[in-house]
């Protein structure tokens, strides 16, 4: 086959790929053979009917996300999209294209937002765009413009705490978490993240904040008030304390994963390295595939001079996770 006939032959390959992710003449699509199916065929059948009406693809574009087909759930959200210019059709291509297709996410909701300036959800996956792209700086940007005319939006406030916690502006983090508390101190999820950030600072406003929360737990099952507790008192050296806070985290919530982490890493950092060791073959048994376990684990090893098995963890740890260049670093070392 001459170069000519090579060429030609992978143009024609190309156009037919392309020709099967399209729309053709007779209405047929890639997911043609999915949409004929239930639970979707009923509303293709609508659809076929009725061609422009933007709620038909919206529901069966939600159908399709709920059963994990996000390629022809995102075609449909676009359609519906394209035919009427609804906050939630916006909304559900933004998200799909986050997911899928990150690259066209962030052009295709700075034009939803220029359509639809008003839509505080819209900005918000926007600046969640930004920050997913590295782009920080904008997304604080973004933020701080919606916070002028809405300074007591809370999710606005988190999110911004967020990035510059990322930044490393923390004191200004806290108080904007502050803020968002004492508009919203029912936010479970806020007293989460606040307490963390007070254990982290050494701040001991997390033990009454932590007490708190152990008294609106009637029924005694969250282990995140001790975990938080145990994180602050281990920041502040008081080891012994954070390991019977750790415990109590474990004891509220068997699979707290969390828990077992940090109370190994602390026996670790005491050198008790079988103790660390077995809490971490522990932890092992709830989730067989946490890279960072299989980490720790090797590291225990290591400190043990078992330096074939501390060696297979690490690389058992890099295989579960590609981006984790420590576990294959130490791997290498050894």
């Amino acid at each position: 086959m001459n170069i000519h006939a090579k060429i030609y032959s992978l143009l024609t390959l190309i156009l037919t790929i392309i020709s099967a992710c399209t729309d053709h003449n007779d209405g047929t699509t890639l997911f043609d053979e999915i949409l004929k199916k239930p639970p979707y065929a009923s509303l293709t059948d609508s659809i076929k009917k009725d061609p422009k009406n933007d709620e038909l693809y919206f529901r069966r574009a939600i159908r399709l996300n709920s059963d994990q087909q996000a390629g022809p759930a995102l075609a449909d959200f676009r359609k519906a999209w394209s035919l009427k210019k609804n906050e939630q059709y916006a909304l559900g291509t933004g998200s799909l294209l986050l997911e899928t297709k990150p690259a066209e996410a962030l052009p295709f909701l700075k034009e939803a937002v220029e359509i639809l300036p008003e839509s505080l959800l819209l900005n918000l996956t926007l600046a969640r765009v930004y920050d997913t792209q590295g782009k920080t700086d904008e997304a604080l940007r973004l933020l701080s413009s919606l916070l002028v005319k809405n300074p007591e939006q809370v999710d606005l406030l988190k999110m911004k705490a967020d990035l510059l916690g990322k930044k490393g502006s923390i004191t200004e983090a806290l108080q904007l978490l502050e803020k968002a508390y004492t508009l919203t101190p029912y936010d479970v999820e806020l007293n989460y993240i606040l307490a963390l950030k007070y254990a982290e600072q050494k701040n001991p406003r997390v033990l009454q904040l932590c007490d708190s929360l152990v008294r609106a737990d009637s029924l005694g099952i969250h282990a995140e008030p001790f975990y938080y507790k145990g994180i602050y008192y281990s920041a502040i050296n008081e080891k012994a304390k954070a390991l019977v806070l750790f415990d109590e985290s474990i004891k509220r919530d068997y699979y707290f994963l969390d828990g077992y982490i940090e109370k190994g890493a602390l026996l670790f950092e005491m050198k008790k390295f079988k103790e660390a060791l077995s809490v971490f073959n522990l932890a092992l048994t709830i989730s067989p595939k946490y890279a960072d376990n299989y980490y720790w684990i090797a590291k225990c090893q290591q400190a043990l001079g078992q330096k074939e098995e501390a060696k297979l963890n690490y690389q058992r740890a890099f295989g579960l996770d590609q981006d984790f260049r420590a576990a294959k670093d130490s791997a290498d070392k050894l």
